[in-house]
């Protein structure tokens, strides 16, 4: 069980724990809910009620209580954590590797592989990576923290960068603006579409350009599903190996060459600014 603790001030004498709560400590309403009915909010260690009334110094702790999920299959097999505290998870993820069990998901995933690490712990990933994307994937511990981290995605706040090695010679730098939308309701593919695709933005610069292959740093704006490999196969220059979008790579066997290399967020809790980065992986030195 996790706790959250904050200080009462003198400009917060007379105000409401409900409002100090939800307000300088970021509890959502459904949270703060739970807290009253298990007695999980307390001041200066005593049980306290919404409406009771702080004084300067007042220690307010709220009590995070976990919510059980079906557990996933554990699955010993190694997990790379590039960053860890009570609150949060940035893991290093391989390829090919799914995020998380589903009844369409044959095989173990990572789930998996945390619920072996971490028992008792509900994966909570804030950006998923599909089964054939390596690197950087940041998790929250608990709700609380899931709720925080949610807000930040889509803003300066939560960065995401990529880099992908794209089939033929790539330069520049520029903004890709163009909508995406299914192709049909039963199918994973997805494709550029003004008429009724939802915004969809990726920044790209090019690192390295040759005949064959190109070596690009992408940022997204947006997280619509297969935003970068959409976008590139769009401007012509598909993710290799990217067997939905261009072609199978032999070399590349289950995955395609698109790499989370870099993460910054806000801590949850404490608001540090947490920057976690992670290598273009040897097999993608096509």
């Amino acid at each position: 069980m996790r706790t959250l603790q904050r200080v009462a001030t003198d400009a917060d004498a007379g105000r409401k724990v409900k409002y100090f709560v939800r307000g300088d400590m970021g509890v959502s309403c459904h949270q703060f809910a739970s807290l009253k009915a298990r007695a999980g909010l307390r001041v200066n260690g005593a049980a306290a009620r919404a409406n009771d009334l702080l004084k300067p110094g007042d220690v307010v702790s709220v009590l995070l209580e976990e919510t059980t999920a079906v557990a996933a299959i554990p699955d010993p097999a190694p997990v790379n954590v590039a960053y860890e505290d009570a609150d949060i998870l940035i893991i290093d993820k391989p390829a090919p590797l799914a995020c998380q069990c589903s009844p369409k998901q044959a095989g173990m995933t990572l789930e998996n592989r945390l619920a072996h690490r971490y028992p008792g712990m509900v994966f909570r990933p804030l950006n998923r990576l599909d089964r054939g994307t390596s690197g950087l994937l940041a998790a929250a511990k608990h709700a609380h923290a899931a709720q925080v981290l949610q807000k930040q995605l889509h803003t300066d706040a939560f960065v995401r960068e990529y880099l992908a090695v794209v089939e033929g010679r790539m330069t520049g730098e520029g903004v890709i603006d163009a909508p995406i939308a299914k192709v049909e309701a039963a199918s994973v593919r997805r494709v550029v579409d003004y008429d009724r695709g939802k915004p969809a933005v990726t920044r790209y610069q090019v690192v390295r350009s040759g005949d064959d292959y190109s070596l690009v740093r992408l940022r997204l704006e947006t997280g619509r599903t297969h935003q970068i490999r959409v976008h590139l196969s769009h401007l012509g220059h598909p993710v290799a190996g990217d067997f939905l979008y261009g072609r199978e790579d032999p070399r590349l066997p289950g995955r395609f060459a698109l790499h989370s290399t870099y993460i910054r967020l806000n801590h949850p809790v404490t608001g540090a600014v947490i920057e976690c980065e992670s290598p273009l992986p040897q097999e993608l030195l096509l």
